[in-house]
């Protein structure tokens, strides 16, 4: 009977549902960028720069998630649907050539 290595087989991937903390986490990032931007409202002309900043920061957050579930197996159209969005919106922004 042939049998396959078990270090050479990939685990079956667990999806995570429901983790409290990842949406703990996330309020947390919301409330410090909103307080950045009061801060920046209330006269502190130098960190609007960085708030801007904190767009492409994000942008290459979300980048990284993206691939990184990709590689964790997950579908363009579980992303997308995720998202908001079409399988093919999702495959199209974040699906290219990546380094």
């Amino acid at each position: 009977m042939f049998t396959a290595k078990a270090s050479l087989t990939p685990a079956p991937r667990q999806k995570r549902h429901e983790v409290i903390e990842n949406d703990e986490f996330a309020g947390f990032a919301r409330r410090i960028i909103r307080a950045h931007g009061r801060r920046v409202a209330t006269g502190d002309v130098e960190a609007l720069r960085d708030l801007v900043a904190l767009s492409a920061t994000l942008d290459n957050a979300t980048t990284d998630a993206v691939v990184g579930l990709r590689s964790f197996g997950y579908s363009w159209a579980e992303i997308g649907s995720r998202l908001g969005i079409s399988r093919q919106a999702a495959q199209q922004r974040w699906g290219g050539d990546r380094p």
